[in-house]
């Protein structure tokens, strides 16, 4: 196997020889454009890594790691209209250097795009592809539509917050391994192994993302810090200092959500007070913990050698360290 960085190397290496700039401009300029963002590459790495742990070449997993890349950018791209983003991996969005009717269009096409690298596999890897994609695509839009209907709702409890963040997030990055386990025509016990294992990674990966989004340096989050907060997203922070928040800091903390604050560094700031006040960084801290143990866990009942399982377990450790 190969190392992190190697992964990563031979995904762009891939990504950049693909002819995507084409005829109407304004369709697949914004394609190029944040697929060239950059970024870690995890899911992509992924389903490279997953190749070659069940013993195949790196090589047949590029156009299965580039769907997933590809559907993963148009979800953002969807994403960055609907929460209004500003940036995305610290540039602008494809909506605000273009306009909304592109960033729609463009992501659209992008979806199509992703299911068109499938067609490079043969019949039985098509349809094993496909037919996890399409689930995993379906998932990941109704997660989407559980986070908007979050927004407005006072009574979000953590076991539907935890469903929301495995369908909008973990279930790609379970997928993005399972499909490296299906090229290499690993057994279907072993496919659902590595999928578990990603799941679990992915909803440890989610609950790091909302605990920097408070509490990152906005030099390396690359999106706005506080980003969260000023959308009143009902977040795993959010949901545990309501549960263990003083009654006075409780009260404020629903006043922040559902109150007109024109101020937003106000707003972010007392917010993030009542959140360590209440335990509620800590508590999250433990439950990224908790999950990427639930994922390594996994690594004990596959059969695959030592090695690979240290090399996947040193991916989660590392993931759980980042700061971006």
């Amino acid at each position: 196997m190969h190392t992190i960085s190697q992964y990563q190397d031979f995904f762009i290496s891939y990504l950049k020889n693909q002819n995507i700039h084409k005829e109407p401009e304004n369709l697949y300029e914004p394609i190029e454009y944040i697929l060239g963002l950059g970024g870690k590459r995890m899911r992509p790495v992924l389903t490279l890594m997953a190749a070659e742990v069940f013993d195949a070449n790196y090589k047949i997993a590029l156009p299965a790691a580039m769907a997933v890349e590809v559907f993963h950018n148009f979800s953002l791209v969807h994403d960055d209209i609907m929460d209004d983003a500003p940036l995305r991996r610290g540039e602008i969005t494809v909506h605000e250097k273009w306009n909304i009717n592109t960033g729609i269009l463009s992501g659209d096409a992008m979806l199509i795009l992703a299911y068109q690298y499938f067609e490079q596999y043969e019949p039985n890897v098509f349809v094993a592809l496909a037919k996890l994609f399409s689930k995993t695509a379906l998932e990941v839009c109704e997660g989407q539509q559980w986070d908007v209907d979050f927004e407005t709702r006072k009574d979000v409890t953590i076991p539907e917050y935890l469903k929301m963040i495995e369908y909008k997030t973990a279930v790609l990055v379970a997928a993005a391994m399972k499909m490296g386990a299906i090229v290499a025509n690993t057994t279907e016990k072993e496919a659902d192994l590595i999928y578990d294992f990603g799941l679990n990674l992915g909803l440890a990966f989610q609950l790091q993302d909302d605990y920097l989004d408070a509490f990152g340096d906005p030099e390396t989050f690359g999106k706005q810090v506080g980003g969260d907060i000023i959308e009143n997203k009902k977040t795993y922070l959010y949901l545990k200092a309501l549960e263990f928040a003083d009654l006075n800091d409780k009260q404020r903390l629903l006043e922040l959500f559902e109150s007109e604050i024109e101020d937003n560094s106000v707003k972010i700031e007392q917010a993030k007070t009542i959140f360590i006040a209440s335990g509620a960084d800590k508590i999250t801290q433990e439950a990224i913990e908790e999950y990427t143990l639930k994922a390594f866990s996994t690594l004990d009942k596959m059969n695959i050698d030592n090695d690979k399982k240290e090399i996947l377990r040193s991916f989660g450790q590392n993931l759980m360290q980042r700061n971006a």
